[in-house]
């Protein structure tokens, strides 16, 4: 045997030592990293309780007779019927409507135009301007709502914007302030050199932001889109001042507008707000593992 043979076999026989010493540390790592935290997690059960039991209230509500609300337990009579006089009360469907027109636009929207205001001043916060803007739209956000909510019901008004391309507009704008807070610092952590590469190879702005910037933001516009799908789905304000025509009314202000039918039948009423929570829950859940992942593939990045 050559002396390189045997140099050979001492360092793959070291080789082999070294992995098989490294993997139990590796099976012991795996194993402590793996082990529950039952302190934490009777916490969080704990808190769990405190969405679970008003939606359970909400459930069984929703199903039982005026005479038998008001208990947990459960309805001796499923009454289902509860859903489409509700439906009918409140005009469901066109509210239904009215609310998924405005969310959508109101969410691409904002995709589409906060996003990029946020990487304009993201890239430029070395120039006293679009500093300026940063701070001005962030400010923005400290202002209480009551403050100027009635001079804009009056200015939507006189500019004939009291209706649902206006309501879309105040979306998109009110929410500029979050959003370029969020996404900003985000944009600064991406490679400047990632977009001087694609100059080089002749790239303008905007195909550099739609082909390198926005696609990267998949975390981020991920996490604006829900916030302001939540917001627009949800939002009770807004549509109680700006909207003019009784047609135009979102869910919660067809609620609003037909509660007093609901004052002496509250399973018709938490059957309405069932029915106006059940969208969101879908689209949650459809797209929950696009979310999911959008979030994990930003944290690993």
């Amino acid at each position: 045997m050559t002396t390189a043979t045997a140099n050979t076999m001492s360092q793959q026989s070291a080789q082999q030592s070294a992995t098989m010493n490294t993997a139990p540390a590796k099976a012991e790592k795996f194993r402590k990293d793996r082990r529950i935290n039952w302190w934490l997690t009777a916490v969080v059960a704990v808190f769990s309780l405190t969405i679970l039991v008003p939606l359970y209230f909400t459930v069984v509500t929703a199903l039982k007779t005026p005479a038998e609300a008001g208990t947990f337990s459960l309805p001796t009579s499923w009454q289902w019927g509860n859903f489409a006089a509700a439906s009918a009360k409140v005009d469901y469907p066109r509210a239904a409507l009215n609310s998924a027109i405005i969310t959508v636009l109101a969410v691409s929207l904002t995709l589409v135009t906060n996003t990029f205001v946020a990487y304009a001043i993201a890239r430029n916060m070395d120039k006293r301007f679009f500093r300026f803007l940063y701070y001005f739209f962030i400010a923005a956000m400290f202002v209480p709502f009551p403050v100027v909510m009635l001079p804009l019901a009056k200015q939507m008004g006189s500019w004939h914007l009291d209706n649902q391309a206006g309501l879309i507009v105040l979306y998109v704008i009110l929410g500029l302030g979050t959003n370029l807070f969020i996404a900003t610092g985000f944009i600064r952590s991406i490679p400047v050199s990632l977009e001087e590469a694609a100059r080089i190879d002749g790239a303008g702005t905007w195909r550099i932001f739609w082909k390198i910037i926005f696609p990267l933001m998949g975390p981020i516009n991920a996490t604006i889109a829900i916030m302001t799908a939540l917001w627009a789905w949800n939002d009770f304000l807004l549509p109680l001042i700006i909207l003019t025509d009784q047609s135009n009314q979102t869910i919660p202000l067809a609620q609003y507008v037909f509660s007093s039918q609901f004052a002496t039948n509250y399973p018709q009423a938490f059957a309405s707000y069932l029915m106006a929570m059940a969208p969101v829950l879908v689209v949650y859940i459809f797209a929950q593992k696009w979310v999911v992942g959008g979030v994990m593939r930003g944290a690993v990045k």
